[in-house]
């Protein structure tokens, strides 16, 4: 097989790990999604890793399906971030133009980034995305690309991401011992920006909000720049362990419930109006038919047969939702954000899909909200257009916006010596055999 460019991503995170293998199509000069799989995954808890043999055993299990269905041994890929580690602040540089004509080049423009990244830091964090705003020559403002350009002085005004050093080095450690180099950390909210959101909504100014299992990571837009970056540590798996304490289910119970309630969002019953003819008796007999949630049907084992959907989407969901966008509320208020963002609020991730999700939204916070759509991507179409998906995809067309990739081919077993020189020779021979298993079939 010819040499072809390979971007690989792996998110992982609280509930699943999920890995997206594309190739970049040489006549449409565009990433092609070939590989695409989502395991379970344990070992995180609120988007951090708190046991490393176990994260390393779900990697395992995603990388080997993507790969398998790609055909491709993946050496590099993207790696997302989030949790409470993650922190932002906007930060200036300035340097004088180098040239003697005074035409800014390439070299100007990383100098000054380089300039903006001279923040002070605790000896524990580091930068992991260093994004400029805009640019101003001399006393010119709001330039967004200034090379080409004439001046003597050149500023930016920097967004500069940060995450705690151990919980990158971990992250790192895992797929290193999977034979696999980080090609770069990117915080979720950026990577789902990138797939879920239009370049008019970020001019506009607009909220990406990536509601994970364990955490709830937010991008906050205005005139076309990234302003301000947090990650929540609550998430969509805080309203599954209220249902299953409030109507005393286990976990996986709970979350069997919350996942049917939000598939059958139209179907609530007070909403329900009189048929042609129909008495006010009927018309209540059949609310409350409609508002019954038969758990056999469900297999859900109980001793209760049936549930009420208006008790557990009004009086469970609904209130930790109120919460979530709450913690939103108080991060846009304050940083003065809430009147620059007209386009209002773009949910993907998992948890985007839960029940009144955006009628919460824009109770709480009173500004537009929607769940984000995926942008259209070649490739395997029918398996990536999920919103528990938007980060990893993301994160494949951030990675080649910004030149990531690598030139690979298919799987090369003549490169088995160096593979299994690695750290962790366990892992990589359990993946070789399921590899030959596969192979052999």
């Amino acid at each position: 097989m010819a040499n072809q460019k390979v971007i690989a991503a792996i998110d992982i995170g609280t509930d699943k790990c999920a890995t997206v293998i594309g190739v970049v199509d040489g006549s449409t000069n565009k990433p092609r999604i070939v590989g695409v799989a989502a395991t379970p995954s344990s070992g995180v808890k609120r988007s951090q890793i708190v046991d490393l043999e176990q994260v390393i055993a779900s990697m395992t299990r995603s990388l080997d399906a993507a790969e398998r269905m790609a055909g491709l041994e993946i050496k590099t890929a993207f790696l997302s971030t989030s949790g409470s580690h993650i922190k932002s602040q906007n930060s200036k540089g300035v340097v004088a133009v180098a040239s003697p004509n005074q035409e800014i080049a390439a070299d100007d423009v990383n100098r000054v980034i380089e300039a903006a990244r001279a923040v002070s830091l605790p000896s524990d964090r580091e930068i992991i995305h260093a994004i400029p705003k805009s640019f101003k020559i001399d006393s010119q403002e709001g330039i967004k690309d200034p090379v080409g350009m004439t001046g003597v002085r050149l500023e930016t005004e920097t967004h500069i991401i940060t995450g705690l050093t151990t919980a990158l080095k971990n992250m790192e450690k895992c797929v290193y011992d999977l034979g696999v180099e980080a090609e770069g950390f990117i915080f979720s909210g950026l990577a789902a920006s990138e797939i879920i959101l239009s370049e008019t909504e970020k001019e506009l100014g607009v909220v990406a909000v990536d509601l994970g299992a364990g955490s709830t990571s937010i991008a906050v837009w205005v005139d076309g720049a990234l302003e301000f970056s947090t990650s929540l540590p609550i998430g969509a798996r805080h309203i599954t362990q209220d249902i299953a304490l409030g109507c005393r289910l286990s976990l996986n119970q709970a979350e069997k419930l919350k996942v049917y309630l939000s598939q059958h969002q139209k179907e609530i019953p007070h909403a329900l109006k009189a048929n042609p003819g129909e008495t006010k008796a009927e018309l209540a007999k059949r609310r409350r038919k409609v508002d019954e949630i038969n758990l056999l049907e469900l297999n859900i084992s109980d001793e209760r047969e049936v549930l009420s959907k208006k008790k557990v989407v009004e009086g469970i969901i609904y209130p930790r939702l109120k919460e979530i966008m709450a913690f939103i509320g108080e991060s846009l208020e304050k940083h003065g954000l809430f009147n620059q963002v007209p386009a209002g609020l773009v949910f993907t991730g998992g948890g985007a899909q839960t029940i009144g999700l955006t009628h919460m939204a824009k109770q709480v916070l009173g500004l537009p909200a929607r769940i984000g759509q995926l942008k259209p991507t070649d490739g395997l179409t029918n398996d990536i257009y999920d919103p528990s998906l938007a980060v990893a995809i993301g994160l494949i067309h951030y990675g080649f916006k910004h030149g990531g990739g690598s030139e690979q081919s298919g799987f090369n077993f003549g490169k088995l010596t160096s593979w299994i020189s690695l750290s962790s020779i366990k892992n990589k021979l359990e993946r070789l055999l399921a590899l030959i298993v596969t192979k052999g079939r």
